[in-house]
């Protein structure tokens, strides 16, 4: 059970069923039906305690923010809060779950290329701690819809390229994001907003991508970013972008590597006064949640492949289709049965390219059996839709033994609701 990216203490009960958080899987399944977003939340409370762990044996100034487009789930929002994180959020909508669930404001931090007026508004009559201002348009909105002083950090794209899906790239120049570097636009966004009466500049931002493995990156970023400091310069958000285990041939960087080559990198460049923030997300969750199915069909076309169809698919987990994102996948009735059959796991959309999992070895699928597949705790439920009037699966937080809907399962008659 190792080499799979379960969540930590996931086990084989006495059943030969697996367990989350304590939770009997195939209990879940008949409890709360399939598909089911599952998560262990004792694996988020102790991620979250390494990032805080990993900082506070440096230094005392640090932030760790949860990046809440990974999981936006009232719930996770109250977990996380709990645990001491800030929290950033992208959009209005994850400012108001972020403020429902019990977030302070002060340790709000909200990005977002286009912010509209009204979520500007928000904001600001909300308390929000600190907005990373985007583009100039952004800064004259900032100035005419804001009725107090509001502190900032500038995002800035600092033209570096980690090695990841260009779809999830966002430090080179030719990016939607920021304010770049090479063509001079960060260093004049600074002068006009040091200039400004409304905003109150206390920072730098930059986030070069997600998925991430290769560290080094980081730190050429942070060097980049020097050219920009001054004593206005307070905190330097670095971002997000560490990377998680999806299959078995995965290897991220252990978090504390992460946390000590950006603290060093900011060190070496910045000073020791200068608070650094960090802005994961998918390592946070994305371990810590699993995805059931149940098998419906089993499709054998004799010298090509077998197709295992399950009851969901790009309704539930888009990332396949958008990034060709790779995950693995075990029957959770057996799961230390020989895996021997090779099938591709296709979901029940009208789309050829529905396909979940390409080439997986599992033990002899049957229709009826519940699939897991792990690592499918960030993104999932937030990139969710109801295409082919899919109703939105239920997220299930198993701590202890004790599970708990946190998200309920959308039903058809919630298709009709906003229709007039």
């Amino acid at each position: 059970m190792a080499a799979m990216p379960y969540p930590v203490g996931t086990t084989t009960n006495d059943a030969g069923h697996l367990e989350i958080g304590g939770c009997d899987v195939i209990e879940l399944a008949r409890e709360f039906g399939t598909p089911s977003y599952l998560f262990a939340t004792a694996e988020m409370r102790e991620r979250a305690r390494a990032y805080q762990r990993a900082f506070a044996a440096h230094t005392d100034h640090f932030e760790v923010l949860f990046a809440s487009k990974a999981l936006p789930v009232t719930a996770a929002y109250r977990l996380f809060a709990e645990e001491g994180l800030s929290v950033d959020v992208a959009s209005g909508g994850e400012l108001t779950m972020a403020l429902t669930a019990g977030f302070d404001p002060a340790r709000i931090y909200m990005h977002g290329n286009n912010k509209t007026d009204a979520e500007l508004v928000l904001a600001g009559n909300s308390g929000v701690g600190h907005l990373i201002v985007d583009s100039f348009d952004e800064i004259d909105r900032c100035e005419r819809v804001l009725k107090r002083k509001q502190d900032v950090l500038i995002r800035v794209t600092p033209g570096i390229k980690p090695s990841t899906h260009s779809f999830i790239q966002t430090g080179q120049l030719d990016s939607k994001f920021g304010f770049g570097l090479e063509d001079g636009t960060a260093a004049k966004a600074i002068t006009r907003v040091l200039a400004s009466d409304t905003l109150n500049l206390v920072g730098l931002h930059f986030h070069i991508g997600s998925q991430i493995f290769e560290i080094e990156p980081f730190r050429l970023a942070v060097e980049a970013l020097g050219e920009l400091r001054g004593d206005w310069c307070s905190i330097l958000d670095l971002g997000g972008g560490l990377g998680i285990s999806y299959d078995e041939a995965d290897s991220p960087p252990p978090i504390e590597e992460y946390v000590n080559l950006k603290v060093q990198a900011v060190r070496d460049v910045f000073g020791d006064e200068v608070k650094i923030l960090i802005e994961p997300g998918r390592s946070l969750v994305g371990t810590a949640g699993v995805t059931i199915y149940r098998i419906g069909t089993v499709k054998e076309i004799p010298g090509v492949r077998t197709y295992v169809a399950v009851d969901g698919g790009m309704s539930d987990n888009l990332r396949p289709m958008l990034y060709d994102a790779k995950y693995t996948a075990v029957i959770a009735d057996r799961p230390d049965d020989p895996a021997g059959t090779t099938v591709t796991v296709a979901g029940s959309h009208c789309e050829s390219g529905d396909i979940l999992i390409r080439d997986v070895e599992l033990a002899n699928p049957r229709v009826g059996d519940i699939l897991l597949t792990p690592a499918t705790g960030a993104y999932g439920h937030s990139m969710s839709n109801n295409y082919n009037g899919m109703p939105r699966p239920p997220v299930i937080f198993c701590e202890d033994g004790e599970a708990t809907v946190v998200v309920r399962r959308e039903t058809w008659d919630d298709l009709l609701r906003r229709d007039m």
